[in-house]
């Protein structure tokens, strides 16, 4: 790969020089943001001091949101679409009693 195809982010005030197919260039730059919020919530805590503690804690913390939606996957996206589908059926509900051909039936 060449160097156009080279992404520089910034992860708690250092610079990394990473090279990713360009698209892929989008989720790597969203990664590297969500990692440095990550790290910078747990320095600011002041509980856990050196870079490679840090990134350490970061690592297991979204490791345990990772895991945490796999197991529950119906909290991240099924609610909503519960929801959703709740939401047709009173609308298809609402429908039908209101079409006059269905009354005549």
């Amino acid at each position: 790969m060449s160097s156009s195809n080279s992404v520089t982010v910034q992860i708690l005030d250092k610079e990394y020089s990473i090279i990713c197919p360009p698209e892929e260039r989008n989720n790597l730059v969203g990664a590297a943001r969500y990692l440095d919020g990550k790290m910078r919530e747990i320095r600011s805590s002041g509980k856990v001091i050196g870079a490679d503690r840090i990134a350490v804690m970061a690592a297991l913390n979204i490791t345990h949101e990772l895991l945490h939606r796999q197991d529950r996957p119906e909290a991240a996206s099924g609610g909503a679409t519960r929801e959703q589908v709740r939401d047709l059926l009173e609308r298809v509900d609402q429908a039908l009693s209101d079409d006059p051909v269905s009354k005549n039936d």
